[in-house]
């Protein structure tokens, strides 16, 4: 799909994927895909929450998300080694916890290193049930495959589930649309359906290895809930011209079911929760205004070093988590 076609149907994209947007308190909230879930169309991203020095300040904002109308909450097995789990587990007592939408993401290619991640994450969030798990960075060609095989990850998900440890069942990446396209086929293939799909999606996406024109629309034909990250590209697409605004509200009107923003601070989730009370759905040349401004920075891929270099690829450190 060519970037013009992208912005006339970018429309009927959002009425496909049956979002049922509604707002309450400043807050907008949307259906989690197919599964029957309504969840904030902001969420909290876990990474960050390892950022602040005091593990009181990353208890803080998380609170303060969910008191202001956040109920989707991001996190991973590695995050800061397990610490960003362990701050949010914090977070969710005193009641937080049934306030929320649960999820993290997992590692481990094999049954066994992947069963062995899931119980750790239940451990650290301190809960007996995490509402969704992903398998954590698809993003060599050979993933889904590690992820459909005999004694494979998926054997490990779907006991989990069983015992009641999770409920729905998606995955992410940052490196290559295809990789994604190539999860969804060998998905078919054995008949799976995934609950979840997370990806980078954001005003440099938009120009290079596009998620947003070759892998959007197909979770959306599919009822896979779209979940955007790194609306800002990691502060890159501020580097390239874009307002923080402006970059939220883009990821926003994409038939996202959630975009994941990481705050690290009080300022930057006050940002976050003004972008989505301000948000419009956006006609095609409000949107092509906004990508406009970053289009000869984005088509090298530079500013998008999850995509172009392992810099971001955690299972590229940790040989011992791909079995």
């Amino acid at each position: 799909m060519d970037r013009r076609d992208f912005l006339t149907t970018l429309a009927a994209l959002q009425v496909a994927a049956k979002l049922d947007a509604q707002t309450s308190n400043g807050m907008i909230y949307r259906n989690l895909g197919t599964t029957g879930q309504r969840v904030s169309a902001l969420g909290l991203g876990g990474y960050h929450m390892g950022v602040p020095k005091e593990e009181s300040e990353s208890i803080r904002i998380v609170r303060s998300a969910i008191d202001r109308g956040v109920t989707f909450l991001d996190n991973s097995c590695d995050y800061h080694d397990g610490g960003s789990e362990i701050r949010m587990g914090k977070a969710l007592k005193d009641g937080y916890r049934k306030r929320i939408f649960l999820m993290t993401k997992y590692n481990g290619r094999t049954r066994e290193m992947a069963a062995k991640q899931i119980d750790e994450s239940l451990r650290r969030l301190q809960v007996e049930t995490i509402d969704l798990i992903q398998f954590h960075e698809n993003i060599r060609m050979e993933d889904p495959d590690r992820f459909f095989a005999p004694g494979g990850a998926l054997e490990a998900v779907l006991a989990a589930k069983k015992a009641g440890k999770i409920r729905y069942i998606g995955f992410t990446g940052h490196k290559d649309p295809a990789v994604h396209l190539r999860m969804l086929d060998v998905a078919a293939q054995h008949k799976f359906h995934f609950d979840s799909c997370q990806m980078p999606l954001n005003v440099l996406d938009y120009h290079f290895r596009s998620f947003a024109h070759q892998v959007v629309p197909r979770l959306v034909k599919e009822g896979i809930a779209v979940l955007g990250m790194k609306p800002m590209a990691f502060g890159a697409a501020l580097e390239a011209g874009a307002a923080p605004v402006e970059c939220l509200h883009y990821a926003l009107n994409l038939p996202t079911s959630v975009v994941i923003n990481g705050c690290d601070s009080m300022a930057r989730l006050d940002q976050a929760l003004e972008a989505v009370r301000t948000f419009k759905p956006m006609s095609a040349s409000q949107v092509e205004a906004i990508v406009a401004k970053t289009k000869q920075a984005a088509l090298t891929g530079k500013y998008e070093a999850f995509k172009t270099t392992s810099q971001f690829d955690g299972t590229a450190q940790h040989p011992e988590w791909m079995g």
